[in-house]
């Protein structure tokens, strides 16, 4: 039996599904790919980040954006979901319907065995494309860990990473500050010895 081609979608026909729709996709070069639901770790972390970054930034011309809000990544094509995305200033849309962004300053993503080597990768590799884009959060949602991505302006990306409870997060392109075990309240974490190893750049 002959391999029946891949289906290849137009942006028009992706948007039409995503609107008429309950499921979120992925679009990237005429194919759409499904995303999965979350664990209960994931929406704790994601509400928790909403929630304390709005906080901060109430009275601010700033806006925190959680999953629903899709984003267009122009240079690439890639339409995604990012789990946290932050604005200052006016938003930019991508059309009137203002339901595709297209310069967030901040994108934080929650990592899940399934999308963590994806979101390190390829996604961020797209992600740099996008010049309004300063900063770039990785949470772990098994440990108190989070990888810190700042954009240097030159070219290259500077990572710091936070680990433990009691270690503190500035996000300075927003003014805020992330506090880790505000992040994981109410998350059931595993009490483990375990370090991560160190990373070099």
């Amino acid at each position: 039996m002959t391999p029946q081609p891949k289906r290849h979608y137009s942006v028009e026909e992706y948007l039409d599904l995503q609107r008429s729709g309950v499921l979120k996709h992925e679009y990237y070069r005429g194919e759409i790919f499904a995303l999965t639901g979350s664990s209960e770790a994931h929406n704790l972390i994601l509400t928790n980040i909403v929630m304390s970054l709005g906080t901060q930034l109430r009275k601010r011309a700033c806006k925190v954006y959680p999953s629903d809000m899709r984003l267009k990544i122009p240079k690439t094509g890639l339409y995604t979901y990012p789990d946290v995305s932050i604005v200052c200033g006016m938003p930019q849309f991508d059309d009137s319907k203002q339901d595709t962004l297209l310069d967030p300053i901040v994108v934080i993503e929650i990592l899940s065995p399934s999308t963590e080597r994806y979101d390190r990768g390829k996604k961020f590799q797209n992600y740099r494309t996008v010049n309004s884009l300063q900063e770039y959060l990785l949470v772990s949602q098994d440990d108190y860990h989070i990888d810190h991505y700042t954009n240097q302006n030159n070219g290259t990306w500077l990572l710091k990473t936070y680990s433990g409870k009691d270690a503190v997060l500035f996000v300075k392109a927003i003014d805020c500050t992330m506090l880790l075990d505000d992040v994981y309240d109410k998350v059931d974490i595993a009490d483990s010895d375990e370090e991560y190893p160190p990373i070099v750049e």
